[in-house]
Protein backbone atom coordinates (compact mmCIF):
# COMPACT_ATOMS: atom_id res chain seq x y z
CA UNK A 1 0.00 0.00 0.00
CA UNK A 2 1.11 3.25 -0.72
CA UNK A 3 0.60 6.53 1.23
CA UNK A 4 -2.42 7.76 -1.40
CA UNK A 5 -3.93 4.48 -1.18
CA UNK A 6 -3.53 4.59 2.68
CA UNK A 7 -5.18 8.15 2.99
CA UNK A 8 -8.04 6.96 0.76
CA UNK A 9 -8.13 4.08 3.43
CA UNK A 10 -8.04 6.66 6.45
CA UNK A 11 -10.38 8.65 5.01
CA UNK A 12 -13.08 5.48 4.62
CA UNK A 13 -12.67 5.15 8.11
CA UNK A 14 -13.40 8.62 9.67
CA UNK A 15 -16.04 8.85 7.18
CA UNK A 16 -17.19 5.69 8.94
CA UNK A 17 -16.38 6.47 12.23
CA UNK A 18 -13.70 3.82 13.02
CA UNK A 19 -11.69 6.05 14.97
CA UNK A 20 -9.43 3.17 16.20
CA UNK A 21 -8.63 2.32 12.91
CA UNK A 22 -7.66 5.75 11.68
CA UNK A 23 -5.38 5.52 14.84
CA UNK A 24 -3.99 2.87 14.15
CA UNK A 25 -3.06 3.75 10.45
CA UNK A 26 -2.07 7.30 11.18
CA UNK A 27 1.02 5.72 13.78
CA UNK A 28 1.85 3.01 11.49
CA UNK A 29 1.90 6.68 8.23
CA UNK A 30 2.90 9.19 10.47
CA UNK A 31 6.86 8.80 9.50
CA UNK A 32 6.67 8.29 5.66
CA UNK A 33 3.70 11.54 5.53
CA UNK A 34 6.50 13.64 7.37
CA UNK A 35 8.99 11.69 4.72
CA UNK A 36 6.58 12.83 1.61
CA UNK A 37 6.37 16.24 2.68
CA UNK A 38 9.72 16.91 2.67
CA UNK A 39 10.57 14.58 -0.49
CA UNK A 40 12.41 17.29 -3.39
CA UNK A 41 9.39 15.77 -5.79
CA UNK A 42 6.49 18.41 -5.71
CA UNK A 43 4.07 15.77 -6.56
CA UNK A 44 4.98 13.62 -3.82
CA UNK A 45 4.63 16.71 -1.60
CA UNK A 46 1.54 17.72 -2.87
CA UNK A 47 0.12 14.35 -1.99
CA UNK A 48 1.58 14.24 1.27
CA UNK A 49 -0.19 17.77 2.37
CA UNK A 50 -3.56 16.13 0.91
CA UNK A 51 -3.10 13.33 2.83
CA UNK A 52 -2.95 15.44 6.06
CA UNK A 53 -6.99 15.96 5.78
CA UNK A 54 -7.37 12.25 4.89
CA UNK A 55 -6.05 11.00 8.02
CA UNK A 56 -7.47 14.16 9.67
CA UNK A 57 -3.95 14.39 11.12
CA UNK A 58 -4.63 17.36 13.28
CA UNK A 59 -1.51 16.87 15.09
CA UNK A 60 0.13 18.01 11.78
CA UNK A 61 -1.19 21.17 11.56
CA UNK A 62 2.13 23.22 11.81
CA UNK A 63 3.28 20.62 8.77
CA UNK A 64 0.96 22.50 6.65
CA UNK A 65 2.57 25.69 7.13
CA UNK A 66 5.23 24.45 5.26
CA UNK A 67 3.25 23.63 2.50
CA UNK A 68 1.67 26.61 2.43
CA UNK A 69 5.10 28.56 2.02
CA UNK A 70 6.13 25.71 -0.65
CA UNK A 71 7.57 27.62 -4.19
CA UNK A 72 5.24 25.03 -5.82
CA UNK A 73 1.41 26.16 -6.48
CA UNK A 74 0.74 22.09 -6.37
CA UNK A 75 2.00 21.85 -2.95
CA UNK A 76 0.53 25.17 -1.73
CA UNK A 77 -2.71 23.95 -3.31
CA UNK A 78 -2.62 20.71 -1.64
CA UNK A 79 -2.01 22.20 2.21
CA UNK A 80 -5.02 24.78 1.30
CA UNK A 81 -7.27 22.00 -0.06
CA UNK A 82 -5.95 20.12 3.50
CA UNK A 83 -6.66 22.88 5.67
CA UNK A 84 -10.05 23.93 4.32
CA UNK A 85 -10.94 20.48 5.09
CA UNK A 86 -9.47 20.54 8.91
CA UNK A 87 -10.99 23.69 9.50
CA UNK A 88 -14.51 22.24 8.76
CA UNK A 89 -14.51 21.21 12.23
CA UNK A 90 -11.96 23.18 13.51
CA UNK A 91 -12.60 27.10 12.78
CA UNK A 92 -9.48 28.13 14.69
CA UNK A 93 -7.02 26.29 12.68
CA UNK A 94 -7.90 29.16 9.49
CA UNK A 95 -7.61 31.76 12.21
CA UNK A 96 -4.15 30.43 13.28
CA UNK A 97 -2.95 30.92 9.72
CA UNK A 98 -5.14 34.24 8.80
CA UNK A 99 -2.36 36.32 8.14
CA UNK A 100 -0.49 33.91 6.04
CA UNK A 101 -3.51 33.01 4.24
CA UNK A 102 -4.35 36.75 3.55
CA UNK A 103 -1.14 37.28 1.88
CA UNK A 104 -1.65 34.23 -0.36
CA UNK A 105 -5.44 35.33 -1.20
CA UNK A 106 -4.14 39.02 -1.98
CA UNK A 107 -0.98 38.03 -3.94
CA UNK A 108 -0.12 34.53 -4.52
CA UNK A 109 1.05 34.29 -8.32
CA UNK A 110 -1.53 31.65 -8.94
CA UNK A 111 -5.28 32.14 -9.65
CA UNK A 112 -6.13 28.57 -8.13
CA UNK A 113 -3.92 29.47 -4.78
CA UNK A 114 -5.74 32.47 -4.36
CA UNK A 115 -8.99 30.83 -4.67
CA UNK A 116 -8.45 28.05 -2.68
CA UNK A 117 -7.14 30.51 0.30
CA UNK A 118 -10.12 32.71 -0.34
CA UNK A 119 -12.40 29.14 -0.13
CA UNK A 120 -10.86 28.49 3.64
CA UNK A 121 -12.09 32.06 4.91
CA UNK A 122 -15.16 30.83 5.10
CA UNK A 123 -14.68 28.35 7.61
CA UNK A 124 -13.26 30.87 10.35
CA UNK A 125 -14.11 33.36 12.24
CA UNK A 126 -15.48 36.81 10.38
CA UNK A 127 -12.57 39.13 11.37
CA UNK A 128 -12.93 42.42 9.87
CA UNK A 129 -9.82 43.09 8.38
CA UNK A 130 -10.39 39.71 6.29
CA UNK A 131 -13.55 40.98 4.92
CA UNK A 132 -11.89 44.27 4.19
CA UNK A 133 -9.11 42.44 2.33
CA UNK A 134 -11.67 40.19 0.46
CA UNK A 135 -13.66 43.49 -0.51
CA UNK A 136 -10.88 44.89 -1.87
CA UNK A 137 -10.09 41.64 -4.14
CA UNK A 138 -13.44 41.79 -5.31
CA UNK A 139 -13.68 45.52 -6.24
CA UNK A 140 -9.74 45.32 -8.08
CA UNK A 141 -10.60 45.06 -12.06
CA UNK A 142 -7.17 44.25 -12.68
CA UNK A 143 -8.10 40.36 -10.67
CA UNK A 144 -8.58 37.74 -12.35
CA UNK A 145 -12.90 37.60 -12.01
CA UNK A 146 -12.92 33.58 -11.05
CA UNK A 147 -10.82 34.80 -8.01
CA UNK A 148 -13.05 38.31 -7.61
CA UNK A 149 -16.49 36.00 -7.65
CA UNK A 150 -15.15 34.01 -5.39
CA UNK A 151 -13.94 36.90 -2.79
CA UNK A 152 -16.99 38.64 -3.21
CA UNK A 153 -19.39 35.68 -2.07
CA UNK A 154 -16.90 34.71 0.68
CA UNK A 155 -16.71 37.89 1.85
CA UNK A 156 -20.43 38.08 1.78
CA UNK A 157 -20.72 34.83 4.12
CA UNK A 158 -18.83 36.14 6.41
CA UNK A 159 -20.61 39.29 7.03
CA UNK A 160 -23.39 37.32 7.07
CA UNK A 161 -21.74 35.16 9.87
CA UNK A 162 -20.74 38.23 11.78
CA UNK A 163 -24.25 39.65 12.33
CA UNK A 164 -25.46 36.01 13.25
CA UNK A 165 -22.93 36.63 16.56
Amino acid sequence: MDLSQAAALADEYAQSGRERELATLRGEWADELEASARNPDYRVRALAYRAIAQFRFRQKLELLRRGLEDDSPAVRGSALIALEGLSRAHPGDVNAYRPLLHELAARDPNVAVRRLAIVCFKNGTPARETIVILDGIAADDETDAEVRKTARSVSLLLVKKSKQR
